[in-house]
């Protein structure tokens, strides 16, 4: 079994994280498992956070998702097949 998933840093979550959202909802059938990690306290709340996405679909709209993530300023995203 192969597989596909996509890393995605985001710097300035306030501002960037609702691009990133309407490309995820773009191509919310071929996302299988999404994770959201950031740093968050009672003190604090970090303004970057990692979203791990493990793909579904076929090779041309996974790296078609791929730019337009990469796309987003202040937002870098990396594909990996395991």
């Amino acid at each position: 079994m192969i597989y596909k998933v996509i890393l995605v840093k985001i710097d300035h979550r306030s501002s960037e994280a609702t691009k990133v959202q309407d490309i995820l909802t773009k191509y919310g059938c071929n996302i299988k498992v999404r994770l959201g990690l950031h740093e968050v306290s009672k003190e604090f709340c970090a303004n970057d956070g990692l979203v791990i996405l493990e793909l579904e679909g076929n090779k041309e709209d996974n790296n078609e998702m791929l730019a337009a993530l990469n796309a987003v300023e202040y937002v870098t995203a990396t594909y990996l097949e395991m």
